[in-house]
């Protein structure tokens, strides 16, 4: 039985990792609760395979807090992965995708484990490529308002790369598209979230600009089986994981709107400074090196995700 460190593991994507984890190893979920929640662990609190550690990797004793585990494996999901949340914890956002980071190298380091790294699509900025793939080097604003995330992301993937060269460390990094399902958080910022509230509610759906621009949206039982699938593979390069499955906003809105079965009407507000235009990622090389891409349809995973907003709004 392995010994995982999962960071952010309270949060939407690391509780269901922790999930997916549990059933053949002893896992360790440390999340310092800025976004994540309680409740999305809750059912695993006490099994007997898992620990909840409530810390924030930044703290400069986190090795010391797991002096009596050695881990076989880390998956890094730790940081605010919303424009609403890293807008708001900017300096946070920033610190976790750099001292925070460090200190799990430092423990895979020590305990010679393997670590997985979470980065995002955001690495690419506003693409001048399209699809965008992983040797593509991004146009990115380094002070605009996304910044706080986009650079985080960008100086991790550099300072684990780093630890590789230097330490010889084993690591895996994962660029991660738009995903969405169960435990997002109602108010987080995302489109996912924002439209089907607004549907449930039959409130105006809001779509920033005109709509054209376009994004793909993965499943969140798709994703977590590809950063398992990442872990067992012997890559320390970047891997694009995602749906390249390509809608418009205002497409995915319609969508939205006829699944739900809501009155919910579009309304058009101003785009938001350096929102990305095109978003879609190539996945060739997961398919290639992982066997992997995405099996949940849209509009199954859109009700399941509907299914548990309805019972977070009590509609």
């Amino acid at each position: 039985m392995k010994k995982i460190l999962v960071t952010g593991g309270a949060g939407f994507v690391g509780s269901h990792l922790c999930d997916a984890l549990i059933k053949n190893n002893y896992v360790v979920c440390v999340d310092n609760m800025i976004t994540g929640s309680k409740e999305n662990i809750s059912h695993l609190e006490g099994n007997k395979n898992f620990r909840f550690v409530n810390k924030d990797i930044c703290d400069v004793d986190l090795m010391k807090t797991f002096s009596d585990i050695k881990f076989d494996e880390i998956y890094d999901m730790a940081s605010p992965a919303s424009p609403v949340d890293y807008v708001e914890y900017p300096i946070e956002t920033l610190l976790t995708g750099s001292m925070g980071v460090k200190h799990l190298l430092d423990i895979a380091v020590r305990d010679r484990a393997k670590i997985l790294v979470a980065s995002t699509s955001e690495i690419y900025g506003d693409p001048l490529e399209h699809p965008q793939k992983e040797e593509y080097w991004g146009n990115v604003n380094p002070i605009g308002v996304r910044s706080c995330y986009d650079e985080a992301k960008r100086f991790m993937e550099a300072l684990t790369t780093a630890y590789m060269r230097k330490k010889k460390v084993n690591i895996r990094i994962v660029r991660i598209f738009n995903t969405y399902g169960p435990r997002m958080r109602l108010a987080d910022g995302r489109v996912v979230p924002n439209f089907i509230s607004q549907a449930l509610k039959n409130e105006d759906i809001t779509v920033y600009g005109d709509g054209s621009q376009t994004r793909s949206f993965c499943y969140v039982s798709d994703l977590v089986e590809g950063l398992v699938k990442l872990m067992s593979v012997e890559v320390n390069t970047p891997v694009n994981l995602g749906n390249p499955h390509e809608q418009t906003i205002i497409e995915f809105a319609q969508n939205i709107i006829s699944i739900v079965g809501s009155k919910s009407r579009i309304k058009h507000t101003p785009l938001p400074l350096d929102d990305p235009q095109r978003r879609n990622p190539d996945i060739s090389k997961a398919k290639k090196l992982l066997g992997w891409e995405p099996k949940v349809d849209l509009k199954t995973g859109i009700l399941e995700t509907v299914t548990y907003f309805k019972k977070k709004i009590h509609v």
